[in-house]
């Protein structure tokens, strides 16, 4: 019997199934997650970091020595010349739009090879919205290559790279698409086919949901430049706001110039007391990666036992912790967002509504009990009402307490008669 909390024996007995089907994938995260974990390890190492790094700066930020180093450890793990790491970048939105104003001007084009890319950028490019000081707004052209029945189409990368084209723009995750997230293979293969084509074409990857998930990352394998949110998986759950920029250094200086000033670059920017959480946040990011995939996995079992349609399948491998699961009509997604809710720690008694969330061209209904507001990598479930009716989950900080809000969300939807 489950202890604490109301789970019919239908639901616990599907538990039991979805746990023994499981545990070759489990295995295999187990040796994904020591390897990036000893790999952070051995940065911090090298680094020497020690307890002064974490003292706080005000003011100006002058010679914050902790704050310069952690840039060292971000670079030497992701395999790049270096890196940027902020608290005052505010999401990841903000972290690619830093990235993409930092090194685009006017005149230079960018394209995206993984088709249109998420909600929240189509503003920041200039795809939709006014004009309120787009990359379009300020002459930088945008253009992408659709996907070929959701996956990379290479004949058409080949054919659409050119001379002309500044920056090569790869999205991993899959957003709010049904499309496979893409394998750092995958991302090696653009970008050799983008440096082929164009020696000097920057190739730059969103890579929120990726880090961790695999054994290498894309400036190993690449790519010019990745950018991600520390709220994601790089914050490890211990983050509590920030960003990451790292690739060439060139580049990375460009971004810097665009996050404060020319001149001052990463020089400036006070740490108030933010250093320790973020080199602490990268210290438990490969464990805490290992368990939200683990939650996805059995999310993936449990739910495709019942027979709805879940991307990826549980016995896939995975390349971002996101999990994507088909429920079918508006009522089963309310229900299994309020489930997922119900089981959180942090306002369990909240009861989520759809509601125009900024950012979204629908209403979104959101689970999200989290210990910091709007994190991704603590278990949360967003689900946009409009058809085909798919919930997007992603996060955990620790396997057992997401394997129990999966389970109280299948009781609320089998609570309403919902539940196949």
């Amino acid at each position: 019997m489950i202890p604490f909390f109301r789970v019919s024996e239908r639901i616990e007995n599907a538990s039991n199934k979805a746990l023994d089907l499981c545990k070759e994938q489990f295995a295999y995260i187990d040796e994904i997650t020591e390897y990036n974990q000893l790999k952070v390890q051995k940065a911090f190492i090298e680094c020497g970091i020690s307890e002064t790094h974490f003292i706080s700066t005000t003011g100006y930020g002058y010679n914050d020595r902790g704050r310069d180093i952690l840039d060292n450890v971000w670079a030497k793990v992701f395999g790049a010349e270096d890196a940027l790491v902020r608290h005052n970048f505010t999401c990841g939105t903000h972290t690619l739009a830093t990235a993409l104003f930092g090194v685009l001007r006017p005149g230079d084009k960018m394209l995206c090879v993984t088709g249109t890319p998420y909600d929240t950028i189509h503003n920041v490019i200039g795809i939709t919205g006014e004009k309120m000081g787009s990359l379009k707004d300020f002459g930088i052209s945008y253009d992408e290559v659709p996907l070929k029945n959701d996956r990379l189409d290479y004949d058409a990368i080949r054919n659409a790279v050119d001379d002309s084209v500044t920056m090569v723009y790869i999205q991993r995750s899959r957003g709010y698409e049904l499309r496979p997230s893409l394998s750092i293979d995958e991302i090696e293969r653009v970008c050799k086919i983008a440096k082929e084509k164009n020696p000097n074409v920057i190739v730059m990857v969103d890579n929120c949901y990726g880090e961790f998930v695999e054994k290498r990352e894309p400036t190993e394998v690449g790519a010019d430049l990745i950018a991600g949110s520390m709220i994601k998986n790089a914050g490890g759950g211990i983050a509590t706001t920030g960003g990451y920029i790292a690739g060439r250094k060139d580049l990375v200086e460009k971004c810097a110039y665009r996050l404060t000033t020319p001149g001052l670059g990463r020089e400036v920017g006070a740490s108030l007391g933010h250093n320790r959480e973020l080199y602490m946040g990268l210290f438990y990011a490969p464990h805490t990666v290992g368990e939200a995939l683990k939650s996805a996995v059995f999310i993936s079992a449990l739910f495709g036992g019942f027979g709805y349609d879940v991307t990826p399948k549980y016995n896939e491998t995975r390349h971002d912790i996101v999990q994507s699961l088909g429920l079918e009509n508006p009522e089963s997604l309310v229900a299994f967002c309020q489930g997922v809710q119900s089981g959180s720690p942090i306002d369990s008694f909240v009861l989520p509504e759809p509601w125009d969330m900024p950012g979204y061209d629908s209403k979104v209904v959101m689970a999200a009990g989290a210990f910091t507001l709007g994190s991704s990598i603590e278990l949360s479930a967003d689900a946009p009402i409009r058809e085909p009716y798919y919930a997007w989950i992603q996060g955990g900080l620790n396997f057992h307490s997401a394997k129990i809000c999966a389970l109280l969300a299948a009781q609320q939807m089998e609570d309403k008669g919902l539940l196949k």
